[in-house]
């Protein structure tokens, strides 16, 4: 009897019934936006992502010069594939006291070196003077200090042509003096970073002031323009923003038309 109760079908346990509301049934079958804009597939690598049929690799900026130049960045934006751009500035109101502390350790240096009788070295002077003049426009709100990362998502069917759009990318950026690198075996943070969430999770940053932040973004026009109004595009023959401000406008009557008015009435704009 014990062998015959192997092969006879359990009967299921009673389980308590949770009862289904409909609203609940409605939700589920209900399109949501993250359905429409996810991927069917998702793949992460070391040097590159795989959304679906297309692949993406991430490039960070580690070094910029000195100076940089305006408009430096428009020929990476004008470029003839398909890339992303994500530009991440953190505004420092607390670093008035690092730059003190630096400016004291560079002072120092200065001053061993001429205790010993060292000849003179001018990147710790070129140092000092950008550390002091930087420090006087901050303090005189000139300008502010921002935490800058800039990060270029390319895309591509197949491995050689991210390899062909990074090697074009980069060399474009190198002889500009600025570097970049793939985030290698950070592509799922550095895409986060890429997606409009206004979130840095790669966190590869510079220190830039309002000057040269400023440079980055690819509005350059000879054409003097307002500083007041409401951003309506960009000029096409110049590249020029075109500004206007309509409540700026003096507020005229409107003319009534001669065939409705007759000669003793007044016409009131309404």
């Amino acid at each position: 009897m014990a062998l015959l109760n192997i092969f006879r079908k359990k009967k299921p346990k009673e389980t308590e019934i949770t009862p289904v509301f409909p609203e609940e049934i409605y939700r589920a079958g209900v399109l949501e936006l993250k359905d429409v804009i996810a991927p069917a597939a998702l793949e992460v690598t070391a040097n590159h992502m795989r959304l679906g049929e297309k692949l993406v690799r991430t490039i960070f900026i580690f070094s910029l010069p000195r100076f940089l130049s305006s408009n430096w960045f428009s020929p990476i934006i004008n470029l003839d594939k398909v890339f992303d751009v994500s530009i991440h500035p953190v505004n420092t109101a607390t670093v008035l006291k690092k730059l003190q502390r630096k400016v004291a350790e560079v002072q120092s240096q200065v001053s061993i070196r001429q205790e010993k009788g060292l000849v003179r070295d001018p990147i710790l002077d070129t140092a000092f003077q950008d550390l002091e003049s930087l420090r006087d426009k901050l303090q005189q709100a000139q300008e502010r200090l921002f935490n800058f990362g800039l990060y270029i998502a390319v895309y591509g069917n197949t491995i050689e042509e991210l390899d062909k759009a990074e090697t074009e990318i980069k060399s474009m950026l190198e002889s500009r003096l600025v570097y970049a690198k793939p985030a290698l075996f950070q592509q799922k943070e550095a895409m986060d970073s890429i997606f409009p969430q206004a979130l840095d999770t790669l966190g590869v940053n510079n220190y830039l002031n309002s000057s040269p932040a400023s440079s980055v973004f690819p509005f350059v026009s000879f054409d003097l323009t307002s500083n007041r109004g409401i951003l309506y595009g960009i000029n096409s023959h110049n590249n020029s923003l075109i500004l206007f401000d309509r409540f700026s406008l003096e507020n005229l009557p409107k003319p009534a038309p001669e065939n409705l008015t007759p000669p003793n009435w007044k016409y009131c704009a309404p």
